[in-house]
């Protein structure tokens, strides 16, 4: 004879678990068990629910019998004045599949809202490919990328800092935040700022860092420096030493407002510029004239309009001869 599990109550059930049930019970639990497969399926099931819930209701310091018995006595204690009338209560009956129940959705929901708060926030890669990019991040901070640059960062910051890593180039406008530290990391150097603007350039197996505002820190390994508004450091990839210089106008951030700010800039320094943004060849054939300074503003102007104020500023030549220009 097969018997649905609606004969038999969860709490009964519960009591068979515990050792709890009378011969006549226990005789009744085995019989329907013994009735159905379906049955059998449902008993399984609250037993294993149970188990786990009696291993996390073991650290519960709550003595439900005490308070029972503490609300009975006070109960007891109230004075019977005609207004307020004592109702004897029933003994207490303990619903275990509740309370089990009760424990596991605690349980899942927190572990839940745990692994939710604590898990990672999802990456997210941009790459400026062949044209320069701007983007900003979820504080605020503005970067700019040049050319065949990729900057790797979190949807949102969690935690004490924000850390991004970065390949190529960009200039970096980060939103003030002293007790959220911001890192970029280039290779095996690090950056870290508060809040401040500034330049990174990772070519060619160097990596190159300029200051517009605020104050850097720079680190490779066990060294380190700070960097101030006009200095720039360039470290070598495959050494650990490096230092600071001082920086004459402001060519590093040409692709970022097309502005070329020369301040009495060495004629050294403007060439790898000039070759950087128009993809030239340019070389000063002549060594007296490298450290020749130059103070103007370049914007929005052709290579040839360049060139032309370069000739006549220090009255030479820009000579074209395989595929290079040569000023002598």
């Amino acid at each position: 004879m097969s018997k649905s599990n609606n004969h038999i109550s969860d709490d009964l059930l519960v009591k068979h678990l515990l050792g709890e049930a009378t011969p006549a019970e226990t005789a009744e639990v085995e019989e329907w068990l013994a009735a159905d497969e379906v049955n059998l399926a449902h008993f399984n099931q609250l037993k294993r629910i149970w188990d786990e819930s009696l291993q996390l209701a073991n650290t519960s310091t709550v003595d439900e019998d005490a308070a029972y018995n503490r609300l009975q006595n006070r109960i007891k204690r109230t004075p019977d004045n005609g207004e307020a009338k004592v109702v004897a209560l029933q003994p207490k009956k303990t619903n275990w599949l509740t309370i089990a129940a009760a424990i596991m959705v605690i349980c899942t929901v927190g572990y839940l809202a745990v692994n939710y708060f604590n898990q990672p926030a999802a990456l997210v890669t941009v790459a400026s490919n062949d044209k320069v990019l701007t983007d900003t991040l979820a504080d605020g901070s503005v970067v700019t990328m040049n050319k065949r640059s990729q900057l790797s960062y979190p949807e949102k910051f969690k935690g004490d800092t924000r850390a991004v890593s970065l390949q190529g180039e960009a200039f970096f406008s980060v939103t003030p935040d002293k007790t959220k530290p911001f890192i970029i990391k280039v290779n095996d150097v690090t950056i870290r700022v508060v809040g401040t603007s500034f330049n990174i350039k990772s070519r060619d197996g160097k990596t190159e860092v300029i200051v517009a505002t605020g104050i850097v820190n720079v680190a490779k390994k066990q060294n380190n420096i700070n960097l101030n508004p006009g200095e720039k450091t360039e470290i070598d990839n495959s050494k650990t030493g490096f230092s600071k210089q001082s920086v004459k106008g402001k060519l590093y951030s040409y692709y970022v407002n097309k502005e070329l700010v020369c301040d009495q800039t060495p004629l050294s320094e403007l060439v790898p510029a000039l070759n950087a943004i128009y993809g030239a060849n340019i070389v000063i054939g002549n060594k007296a004239i490298e450290k020749m300074p130059i103070t103007t503003v370049f914007k929005d102007q052709s290579l040839e309009q360049v060139l032309m104020v370069i000739r006549e500023t220090f009255k030479i030549s820009a000579e074209r001869k395989n595929g290079q220009i040569i000023l002598k």
